[in-house]
């Protein structure tokens, strides 16, 4: 018996094999086959388990962290994973969003941003009226004639109601885009996400700059400088239009499976993990689970105690991801997400070409006969448009708020 179990662990082994990198035709060989220990297999295993996900067509979340656009890593990495139609929604900050209008400014189109030392002399940048982001640095004025576009673009009748972030960002989108039309610069995030109806949430809106440029319009409302100013976010309304959105994953989506991708920590990773206890815990509805599929890239250590740490296993003990499924299908690498998703989302797309080139020769059919992943990686690139039923499936999940009366009605009593 003890010979048995010991060949049976044994049989589960896997053996380190390497191949030489002059011998790797593709990026998604080197992943595979020259990242064999260490912090190269956590990596190795991010890549394996971004492409399970992509290859089941799972829906993809996305939460991302940090200065992405002031760095232009939009541009480079991150819209194009997002227009392989494999995101869902993604979850981010304010600031994320008020920098991406830099580029689209009128007197600001020709590269506002540079970079500067991280340790130079920060004195004489505040004295010539420059601002930095780490190794990222642009002139004030850059952020004032922002603020002034923002401001004026938050009177217009549009924006005049109560309405949840994600309109207020497929809004902006709409105007950062016709701004990057009429002054032929290169599309940025939110204007991506507007032209494909991809949710952008956002959990701690007043932490950045488009709140306060509206903060700016309600004081001088209320100060009697301005007559009317209307706008107002719905942070109900956007809570439980991203609650409606994991219920479709798990409930109206073939798959019926959700991957997340989270990339640093903050409070874009927690408003992405929590449909599931809002769903499950709070609103109290049957069967939903978290996701199925996580995979991060965060900074923090796991020892400091902050959400942005966490593992995907102690969020399963909260319900956030699949207790049934984590110990094959969850990672968490700790590293620097800007140094490493180039690679991988290059490798991914690399793939997705060479499948495309397969079924323009022989047809998807045959294509996915061969390689079954090849359905997940040829998805429609138009993606799921989910921006545009939202109005649909907040609906829905209202009516299943409606049939668990009984239940929410007694978790009102005090215990």
């Amino acid at each position: 018996m003890l010979w048995s179990k010991t060949m049976h662990q044994h049989n589960d082994r896997r053996a380190v094999r390497v191949r030489r990198v002059d011998e790797c035709q593709t990026l998604e060989d080197v992943f595979l086959n020259c990242l064999p220990a260490f912090g190269g297999a956590y990596l190795r295993r991010i890549y394996t388990l971004l492409d399970q996900a992509i290859g089941m067509g799972c829906p993809m979340t996305l939460s991302i962290s940090g200065p992405v656009t002031v760095s232009g890593q939009h541009q480079a990495w991150l819209i194009p994973l997002l227009e392989t139609g494999w995101v869902a929604y993604l979850s981010t900050t304010d600031a994320v969003c008020y920098h991406d209008g830099h580029r689209s400014l009128r007197n600001h189109t020709n590269d506002p941003v540079f970079e500067v030392p991280i340790f130079g002399d920060d004195g004489a940048l505040r004295e010539e009226g420059t601002i930095r982001v780490t190794d990222m640095a642009f002139e004030e004025q850059v952020l004032l004639d922002q603020d002034s576009y923002l401001s004026a673009i938050l009177r217009r009748p549009e924006f005049q109601k109560k309405m949840s972030g994600t309109e207020l960002r497929y809004l902006l989108g709409k105007f950062y885009g016709e701004q990057e039309s009429r002054f032929g610069v290169q599309a940025g995030l939110l204007s991506t996400c507007t032209r494909m109806a991809i949710p952008v949430l956002v959990g701690a809106p007043a932490d950045g700059s488009v709140f306060l440029n509206s903060m700016k319009l309600w004081a001088m409302r209320n100060a009697g400088l301005v007559e009317e100013y209307a706008f107002e976010i719905d942070l109900h309304a956007e809570v439980f239009e991203a609650c409606a959105y994991h219920r479709w994953g798990l409930l109206d989506h073939p798959v019926g499976k959700l991957a997340t991708l989270i990339l640093g920590g903050g409070v874009p990773k927690n408003y992405n993990l929590q449909p599931e206890p809002a769903l499950g815990q709070v609103l109290g509805l049957p069967d939903i689970r978290g996701y199925h599929f996580d995979v991060q890239i965060v900074s923090a250590p796991v020892t400091d105690g902050s959400l942005s740490s966490c593992p995907p296993a102690e969020a399963v003990t909260w319900g956030k991801v699949d207790k049934d499924s984590y110990q094959k299908t969850t990672e968490s690498m700790q590293g620097d997400y800007s140094a490493l998703m180039p690679f991988v989302v290059k490798a991914l797309l690399d793939k997705k070409r060479k499948f495309v080139a397969m079924a323009a020769e022989m047809g998807v059919e045959k294509v996915c006969e061969r390689h079954p992943e090849a359905l997940g990686y040829l998805r429609d690139a138009d993606g799921y448009r989910l921006y545009d039923h939202r109005d649909s499936l907040a609906a829905k999940l209202l009516a299943a708020v409606r049939e668990n009366k009984d239940w929410l009605m007694a978790s009102l009593e005090e215990k």
